[in-house]
């Protein structure tokens, strides 16, 4: 029993009112491998350049995250250059795909009997190709951004129809179903098929919607924080690694997830790059879940 996680491995140089860093270990498939691996047994699937850093690999390596799935290309590594005004958004400088840009996930022999799947945010297309191949996982889930929404929504729409579990921010799913008020976007997201919409809300936390259930959890509080990205990443990576084990989208099991994906996407934004989830221990997670509980009784 395990997780497969499919999406970007990458590196980043990031600005923020914190600080900066150049080429730091990114990409959302890291984020959530990393994340995940406090829970379950992680599986990762992407596509890396001669360039990645080997002490990148041997993080990943110290984690347990299975790498059978990892790709190294020759050529560089896919990049990323953003910075920070708003610390909830974004300012994308530069992308460059470099091998990403050929990327074509295939599913190893060692990712056949896997519990659960995360698609991590990567192009419609791309998830749809992994999903042709899966048939046996119990729990199917995408993320997503809003530059797909806006230049596949199409796409993005078959995928969201095959999955039990989406992610997405406040922004998106008022842009994917066109509703002002994310209640009624959840709603309609809902009757694409999927059985649970997680809204991921920023300094605000997180709502997950099913069709009978409502579940608000306060973001975890953290002073300052340094550096937003992956945040989502991590936190659908916990999430889906909580999952493992079980059958059910209870009400139960969905509250717990979604406080452990909580903690870990706090954790994520207290550090640049992966320093904050990254070589935790598993007791000091458990500490800071009980504590987020306890402020939201």
């Amino acid at each position: 029993m395990s997780l497969v996680i499919v999406g970007s491995i990458g590196l980043d140089t990031v600005s923020t009112p914190s600080g900066s860093v150049i080429d730091a270990i990114g990409g959302s498939a890291v984020y959530g491998a990393l994340s995940g691996s406090y829970f379950t047994a992680v599986n990762i699937i992407g596509v890396v350049g001669t360039d990645y850093p080997k002490a990148a690999l041997e993080i990943l390596a110290r984690h347990k995250i299975n790498l059978d799935g990892l790709e190294v290309c020759e050529g560089k590594t896919f990049r990323w250059t953003g910075q920070y005004h708003d610390l909830n958004k974004a300012e994308t400088l530069l992308t460059e795909l470099n091998v990403f840009a050929d990327f074509a996930p295939k599913l190893p022999a060692s990712c056949s009997t896997c519990h659960s799947l995360l698609l991590a945010n990567i192009h419609p297309a791309l998830q749809m190709q992994v999903l042709k191949q899966s048939s046996s996982y119990t729990h199917l889930a995408c993320d997503t951004m809003n530059f797909w929404i806006k230049d596949c929504p199409t796409e993005l729409k078959e995928v969201i129809s095959k999955v039990d579990i989406v992610f997405m921010n406040e922004d998106e799913v008022r842009d994917f179903t066109k509703c002002g008020e994310i209640f009624s976007a959840a709603a309609a997201l809902l009757k694409l098929g999927p059985k649970l919409i997680v809204i991921k809300r920023g300094e605000y936390g997180s709502v997950a919607v099913s069709k009978d259930e409502l579940f608000f959890a306060p973001a975890y509080p953290i002073v300052p924080v340094k550096d937003p990205t992956g945040a989502g990443d991590s936190f659908a990576g916990a999430f889906m690694a909580c999952l493992e084990g079980h059958q059910e989208l209870t009400p139960a099991l969905v509250r717990d997830a979604i406080r452990y994906g909580t903690v870990m996407a706090g954790l994520a934004v207290s550090e640049f790059s992966i320093d904050g989830i990254a070589d935790l221990k598993r007791p000091m997670i458990d500490a800071y879940k009980e504590r987020l509980c306890q402020m939201s009784r």
